[in-house]
């Protein structure tokens, strides 16, 4: 195949692509800069993954992606808008209700999105007779930020999302990786200049210089990715955020030319954002509520963990009666950011509050929240 028949074809591809919904696409070498790969390995090495073991267990593939796919020439990059409503700091920062990162408002996008990538790469295949392929969604062992900016899909910002020009960055990403050697696209440029509107908006100072993000500072990471509790020094700067963080894409200049999605998938579901109704959720509640929903890898405990901070920073004491009922609850971890967020609330007077419930408690993490209190 003559390498203008090869762009045609990949252009047949592209168009189908456009079809699916993909918005960006864009043609990568398959091989990792050695300042790309430099700047991961410093990140995990100053350890900014932090629980993320995934990170580092999968490092040599992320940094060569013939590990994945051996004889893999190409990578074939897409883009997906999830943007459904425009949001506002005012939004974010609204004390009555829960803050639900905008992608996480209803369908989960690997389910989504799976058949549509799974339909490219069979027009990838049709395209390319014999081809061997990889598809991820965020899901596999690849650089996939510096892989879209190599395929010219937009330049990772210095909050370390991917932004493009005109557009924004609310988007999904996701990667075909080939056998094929394509046509390139031209890299993406960085149009960040002097702006650090995402640096200063951050409430826990996560992006400790630009294009660096210290992941265990970082509020996505506190409300999704840490599984025990929330350090005591982060928690009154989550705000009202439950699962994830949107505030430095927010803030960012090139989000105002951000046009939404009406696809029904992120469109936000019923019942997601209502803090008292979250904290009495049981089990069956919490399954039924976020069902097929992104939330549902938190499980109930980590959800109803970040829903207890959010309420102690409402500043709402009519919360305090749902926080007391989730000192019975069965889950130590939720007991223990109930107990801080009665604190919070209440101040001294949390001990009278309190009063007897806690008397059986054995769990340290509890004992070391109550001890708080009493010393207060």
């Amino acid at each position: 195949m003559t390498s203008e028949q090869a762009k045609n074809q990949l252009m047949q591809v592209r168009q189908r692509a456009l079809e699916l919904g993909f918005k960006g696409f864009g043609v990568a070498p398959a091989t990792v800069l050695d300042t790309t790969a430099n700047r991961f390995d410093r990140w995990i090495e100053s350890g900014y993954a932090g629980e993320m073991a995934y990170m580092a267990r999968g490092a040599e593939k992320r940094k060569d992606p013939t590990l994945i796919l051996p004889g893999v020439k190409s990578v074939v990059c897409l883009s997906y808008d999830y943007l459904t409503t425009h949001k506002s700091m005012e939004f974010a920062q609204d004390k009555a209700t829960g803050d639900i990162s905008l992608y996480a408002l209803n369908l989960d996008y690997h389910d989504a999105l799976a058949p549509r990538l799974e339909a490219v790469e069979a027009a990838l295949q049709e395209a390319f007779p014999g081809c061997k392929t990889r598809r991820y969604i965020d899901t596999g062992p690849v650089l996939e930020k510096a892989m879209a900016e190599q395929a010219g899909i937009g330049w990772i910002g210095k909050h370390t999302n991917v932004i493009t020009e005109g557009e924004g960055s609310w988007y999904f990403l996701a990667e075909i990786l080939t056998d094929v050697e394509l046509p390139r696209s031209d890299p993406a440029t960085d149009h960040c200049g002097t702006c650090r509107s995402c640096i200063d908006v951050c409430p826990t100072n996560a992006i400790i210089a630009p294009y660096v993000l210290d992941s265990r500072k970082c509020i996505s990471y506190l409300t999704i990715e840490l599984k025990g509790p929330i350090p005591i020094e982060f928690r009154a700067a989550l705000g009202n955020h439950i699962y994830g963080c949107d505030d430095c894409q927010i803030v960012c200049p090139w989000n105002s030319h951000a046009v939404t999605t009406d696809e029904n998938a992120f469109i936000e579901r019923e019942g997601t954002r209502a803090l008292v109704e979250l904290m009495r959720l049981d089990d069956e509640g919490f399954r039924e509520r976020f069902r097929k929903s992104p939330v549902k890898r938190i499980k109930r405990r980590g959800l109803l963990r970040n829903v207890a901070v959010a309420l102690g920073n409402s500043g709402d004491r009519a919360a305090v009666p749902v926080l007391l009922e989730a000192l019975a609850d069965v889950e130590p971890l939720i007991r223990a950011h109930a107990l801080w967020a009665v604190g919070r609330l209440l101040g001294e007077e949390a001990r009278e509050a309190i009063g007897s419930r806690l008397d059986e408690e054995t769990d340290e993490m509890v004992l070391e929240e109550r001890r708080r209190i009493v010393q207060a």
